[in-house]
């Protein structure tokens, strides 16, 4: 259970008006700020990544400011300029709560809300806040408030203004325990076991991956909002829930993917990456993406309709460098062409990413191209071989009719032959002392 301290700094329902009778609830009015402070592109909108992220979370935007920077202000972020515009737009707008695209310290949150009157909530916030609205089954739950209580710690202190002595009387005299420091302890209690229950939960998840070793396992991966779900559904069928919304999917899911005269392939949908993902929740959702990193070949979906899509790629490239799946195999997939209005936006993306396979998951094109690509890139990881063994050894028999493609088979006096084609990762499955093995082309030759 997330402590009521940190459900209070949560985006949440307001206002309450009655009318004829009946009772409507607002949301929280929330105004954006963005501090830029590396070079954009000239025409990109530094609000837009936030503003889809906290009409997510539920807040009705009233307004927002950018400011270009070259380094932060240590108080309060903004220069004094532009935080007195700030404290005019809050009061003009009746904002209720003030979102920054950025990191902000303790401290900074701290000054703030002292400038503006109003709760202050920086981007990993913020995204912890939605994540804590998705999360449905019990393991993205204990990892969302791992993730909030990892953040919540160092700033406890603006949290609470109660720091009266507890505990007096006998026994206890004498500096005693602040309720700060309770707190704190409190935090930590939890966060331990947190972190106890996420490693079984990590344990039994590597368990449950390492299990379809000798299945054909692709993962699907991507930026927030990029067409995941949509391509799962068109791909397997699987009926998962699709919405315009960033981080509508928390939980992984995992489908049987038949392509046609070739065979089965487990496809599992995974939670997008964000730029700037927060460490502690990349950590607390190791388990989640476990499926990512145990898979033979990634699809890497890009929604190829916005206008930061390079800096997408880019981004969910270092979270697989973080997980440790950089030189993993990857389809890149450049999802929804057709919602691009300018053509010669494609052309330059494919000029910049010739291996790059388009489609548009929503209008099921290009999906037959995808697939053929994901049976070469699986075909690469497999050796064509002629396995020769004891007729007697039905044990081997057995492995290589339910992990390798037999592409024929005979039998010769006491002597079984079959020409099959076999996952490299299994090739020592089937070696033994009675068994004579001879690599062949694909053509069985």
């Amino acid at each position: 259970m997330i402590p009521d301290l940190i459900l209070r700094r949560k985006i949440q329902p307001v206002t309450l008006d009655v009318q004829r009778d009946k009772i409507t609830v607002g949301s929280e009015k929330a105004f954006l700020v963005s501090v830029v402070l590396t070079e954009r592109p000239p025409n990109e909108d530094p609000l837009e990544e936030i503003r889809g992220l906290a009409t997510s979370a539920g807040a009705i935007i009233v307004g927002g400011i950018s400011q270009k920077r070259h380094g932060i202000a240590p108080a309060t972020y903004l220069g004094k300029g532009k935080l007195e515009e700030l404290k005019q737009q809050v009061l003009m707008t009746g904002a209720d709560v003030v979102i920054f695209d950025n990191e902000l310290s303790p401290a900074q949150i701290r000054n703030l809300e002292k400038a503006t009157k109003v709760k202050v909530l920086d981007r990993s916030e913020l995204i912890l806040d939605i994540f804590a609205t998705r999360a449905r089954t019990v393991e993205s739950k204990l990892q969302v408030e791992l993730a909030q209580l990892v953040y919540a710690l160092p700033r406890l202190k603006r949290m609470w203004t109660h720091l009266s002595r507890i505990a007096a009387g006998i026994g206890m005299r004498g500096p005693g325990e602040t309720q700060l420091e309770e707190d704190r302890r409190i935090v930590g209690y939890r966060i331990r076991d947190l972190k106890n229950k996420l490693r079984e939960v990590q344990a039994r998840k590597e368990r449950e991956v390492q299990s379809r070793k000798g299945e054909h396992t692709v993962s699907l991966v991507g930026y927030t909002n990029a067409g995941k779900s949509t391509l799962m559904n068109v791909l397997t069928d699987a009926g998962v829930g699709v919405e315009d919304k960033l981080f509508s999917t928390l939980d992984t899911r995992t489908r049987q993917w038949r392509l046609k005269e070739w065979g089965k392939v487990l496809l599992s949908d995974t939670v997008g990456f964000i730029r700037d993902l927060p460490h502690h929740l990349v950590a607390s959702f190791k388990a989640t993406l476990e499926e990512a990193v145990q898979a033979k070949l990634l699809i890497h979906v890009v929604d190829a309709s916005s206008p930061n899509v390079e800096d997408h790629i880019i981004a969910v490239k270092k979270v697989l460098s973080d997980l440790g799946c950089a030189d993993k195999p990857t389809l890149l997939v450049l999802n929804k062409i057709d919602k691009i209005v300018d053509e010669s936006i494609l052309h330059v993306l494919q000029a910049r990413h010739p291996n790059a396979i388009c489609i548009s998951a929503a209008a099921n094109k290009g999906v037959d191209q995808l697939r053929d690509a994901v049976i070469s890139a699986l075909s690469s990881e497999f050796v064509t071989l002629k396995v020769e063994a004891s007729s007697g050894n039905g044990k081997l028999f057995a492995y290589l009719a339910s992990n390798a493609e037999i592409i024929r088979q005979e039998f010769v006096d006491d002597k079984a032959i079959f020409v099959c084609s076999v996952p490299r990762h299994l090739l020592h499955k089937i070696e033994g002392p009675d068994v004579t093995i001879t690599k062949m082309n694909e053509a069985g030759v």
